[in-house]
């Protein structure tokens, strides 16, 4: 049932333009379901007008529009009653009816990302499709504060420095403290939700795994004292000052194996980092049989923080199957609890932990490629130790574990999509 005020305002409508009541509470049913008319953003009308109206709501979708308007007239909203008769809805109204919903749809995001109005992604919180209650939340006040900072004037769509102006705005609207949360943020709260969505994943040995971490993880992980990395920092300013020559096969020369040898150990893989520095990292490129420093490669080098949040994130985001995401996230949780193991052990936890098939060879054969990719990341990146025949995490890559687990926690959930 419409809210009273929505009840009054469709009285009087239907005094004087008895036609559109039909089409006018409709339209607000949809927007508000059933609150009151005040309650509603700027947001909330673009997102009626230009997406769900086209795609949910039957019938004459430019009367529907119209109706609404005059409702908002008829409620002092003049702003929002002037998104109803405005060019760029019937555009997008059109696009949808003659060109198909991936055409109304793009002119849609478009028109909605012009209004301003729709928080941005930020460093600190990427937004997702699909949002649990708190970051729903969170979104609707940063959009309405958007909303209100637009109309004092305090934000220009379009001026030179507005995109960089919302994105502080953003960011300062989610990270304060809040008296109506409790003396909590707003971004808090949305890292607390996706914390516990990840933890609570399939498999009840694999919460088992995850709940310490819900804890260890809800603050950021510190970047190391020092050089958190310090076989790839070796490597770039290596490549900074004389290139890294190659052999034909493109492997590093004889010369820069040696020289790693003679840094890190015999044991050190430097092709495998000269790989992951270049395919994964783009810090490197090769000009013939030369590799060569990238100008991301040069920032790198000289930002600390940079470099490692670089390296973090390619423990879990190079995975390309729900197979490999869930066998590297259970082995990095199981390695950054400081045990040591062999290949063998850690396949067969990380099977167990997985929910796969139970016990087989065959179980722990479907897990061992994707922990021997994340094990040979981790040891070109000098971040594992053998000790007494087991393999551990240093302490450095025991933080790097728990800053990967923390990105991937963290993460926006997107819709899958299949191209």
């Amino acid at each position: 049932m419409p809210a009273p005020d929505v009840a009054a305002l469709l009285l009087e409508l239907e005094r004087f333009e008895p036609d559109v009541v039909d089409d006018a509470t409709t339209a607000v049913e949809w927007l508000t379901g059933g609150d009151p008319l005040e309650s509603i953003t700027q947001l909330d009308v673009c997102e009626f007008l230009w997406f769900t109206l086209p795609l949910k709501v039957g019938g004459d979708q430019v009367a529907v529009a119209r109706a609404l308007g005059l409702l908002f007239t008829l409620g002092g909203m003049a702003r929002y009653a002037a998104l109803c008769a405005a060019p760029t809805t019937a555009r997008i109204l059109r696009a949808y009816a003659e060109e198909g919903e991936d055409a109304g749809t793009a002119a849609y995001q478009a028109a909605l990302d012009a209004t301003g109005v729709l928080p941005p992604d930020i460093p600190d919180l990427g937004w997702s499709s699909i949002m649990g209650p708190e970051e729903h939340g969170a979104h609707v006040a940063c959009s309405a504060a958007l909303e209100l900072a637009i109309v004092s004037g305090e934000l220009q769509p379009g001026s030179p420095a507005w995109k960089r102006r919302r994105e502080a705005l953003t960011r300062r609207w989610l990270t304060e403290t809040r008296p109506e949360l409790g003396h909590d943020s707003w971004l808090h709260r949305v890292h607390g939700e996706r914390l516990n969505r990840w933890v609570l994943g399939r498999g009840s040995a694999r919460r088992e795994l995850a709940q310490p971490f819900e804890v260890r993880l809800h603050a950021p992980i510190p970047v190391p004292d020092g050089d958190p990395v310090p076989p790839l920092t070796w490597l770039l300013d290596r490549a900074s000052r004389e290139g890294l020559p190659l052999t034909r096969e493109h492997r590093p020369a004889r010369s820069v194996t040696a020289a790693a040898a003679h840094e890190f150990g015999a044991r050190h893989d430097v092709g495998a980092l000269a790989h992951l520095a270049r395919t994964d990292l783009g810090a490197l490129t090769r000009n013939g049989r030369v590799l060569e420093l990238t100008p991301l490669g040069a920032r790198l080098l000289t930002d600390r923080e940079s470099l490692w949040h670089s390296v973090t994130g390619l423990l879990l985001g190079s995975a390309r199957s729900d197979l490999e995401v869930a066998a590297q996230e259970a082995g990095l949780m199981l390695l950054a609890e400081g045990n040591g193991f062999t290949d063998a052990t850690l396949a067969g936890r990380v099977a167990d932990v997985v929910d796969l098939d139970e016990g087989s060879w065959e179980v722990c054969a479907d897990v061992a490629p994707s922990l021997t990719s994340l094990m040979g990341r981790l040891d070109a990146l000098g971040m594992l130790v053998v000790h007494d025949g087991l393999t551990l995490l240093t302490p450095v890559g025991r933080s790097a574990a728990l800053a990967a687990l923390r990105a991937h926690a963290l993460r926006p959930r997107k819709y899958v999509t299949h191209g």
